[in-house]
């Protein structure tokens, strides 16, 4: 297998079955003793899935109107 001209090389579809990586799966590499490791990159959680854990939280401790679970997801400290 050949790294491209710009840097590329192509997983091959077995390993890429094996490991989950499917198209648009964000990946890290690292260097340990001299051979790169490829693996998929943390999760990064994005704005609406933080503010869906927020309002699950929230509705375990306590029961909120629906304009209050609102706020919650708009950022409103009302």
């Amino acid at each position: 297998m050949r790294i491209t001209s710009k840097g590329q090389v192509t997983i091959p579809q077995e390993i890429r079955r094996e490991c989950g990586l499917l198209p648009h799966t964000e990946v890290a590499f690292r260097v340990e003793q001299g051979r790169v490791i490829l693996e998929k990159a943390p999760q990064q959680t994005t704005a609406g899935a933080e503010s869906i854990q927020r309002l699950r939280r929230a509705r375990l401790r306590t029961r909120l109107s629906t304009d209050a679970l609102l706020a919650l997801t708009r950022g409103d400290d009302r």
